[in-house]
C-alpha cells in the first residue's frame, strides 16, 4: 500500500471497515432469522397441540339425553354430559324432593344416551334395594318391557286415535273437552266425554294416564 497516499489509505480503510460491519450485520441478522423461524414453528406446533387438545374435550364433552320421572321437582326430558352421573341428572331437574328416596339409588351410576330414570319415594310400596355397580333395581326403566300410556291432556288427536274404540270423531270430542273444561283430573274423568261409556272407557283405561 505504499503506492498509496494518506488519504487513500484512509479511504481504504473506511471501506474494509464498512465492509466488515456489513458482513458481521448479515450473520447475525440471519442467525436471529433462524431463532425467529424456530421459535414461530415450535408455537405453531404448540397452537396446533392446541387445537387438536379442544377438538378432543368437544368430543369428549358431547350431549345426551335422559328423561327423568318420580321424586325430582322437574319430571321430564334433560339434556347432560355424557359421562354424568345419576346425581347430576338429577341436579338438572331441579333437584330431589322431600320425600326422594335416595337411599335407594347408586348416585355414582354413569347414565346413557336414551336412558329413563325413576327417582324412588319414601311412600313406595314396592321394595327397592340398594345397590353399588348398578343404578339400583327399578331405578333404569326399560322403555321395551314397558307398555306406553296415551297422556290424555297433551295427546294429539293422532295419539288418541291409536287407543282401542276411539275413532277421529271421539278423538276430536276429547280434545274439545280438554279446552272447554281445562285438564282430565283423573282417567275416569274421560267418561264425561260424549260417546265415552263405561264398557269404552274400561278398554282402554290400562293405555291411558293424567299427568
Amino acid at each position: 500500500m505504499e503506492f498509496l497516499n494518506k488519504k487513500q489509505k484512509i479511504i481504504f480503510i473506511i471501506i474494509v471497515i464498512f465492509v466488515l460491519l456489513f458482513i458481521g450485520y448479515y450473520i447475525i441478522a440471519k442467525a436471529n432469522n433462524s431463532e425467529y423461524i424456530e421459535l414461530e414453528t415450535e408455537e405453531n406446533s404448540i397452537i396446533e397441540e392446541n387445537k387438536i387438545s379442544e377438538e378432543d374435550e368437544i368430543v369428549e364433552k358431547r350431549n345426551i339425553i335422559v328423561h327423568i320421572i318420580g321424586a325430582v321437582n322437574k319430571e321430564g326430558i334433560v339434556q347432560i354430559e355424557e359421562g354424568s352421573r345419576i346425581s347430576d341428572v338429577i341436579e338438572k331437574a331441579g333437584g330431589a324432593t322431600k320425600k326422594a328416596d335416595l337411599s335407594k339409588i347408586n348416585l355414582a351410576y354413569i347414565v346413557q344416551d336414551g336412558q329413563k330414570i325413576y327417582v324412588p319415594n319414601i311412600d313406595d310400596k314396592e321394595e327397592v334395594t340398594t345397590v353399588t355397580e348398578d343404578a339400583g333395581n327399578n331405578i333404569i326403566k326399560n322403555e321395551e318391557n314397558t307398555e306406553k300410556k296415551i297422556n290424555i291432556n297433551t295427546a294429539t288427536q293422532t295419539e288418541l286415535e291409536t287407543l282401542s274404540g276411539i275413532g277421529p270423531s271421539t278423538a276430536l270430542k276429547i280434545i274439545n273437552y280438554r279446552i272447554e273444561n281445562g285438564n282430565f283430573k283423573k282417567i275416569e274423568d274421560l267418561k264425561n266425554v260424549p260417546g265415552i261409556g263405561d264398557a269404552k272407557f274400561e278398554n282402554i283405561r290400562k293405555n291411558i294416564c293424567v299427568k
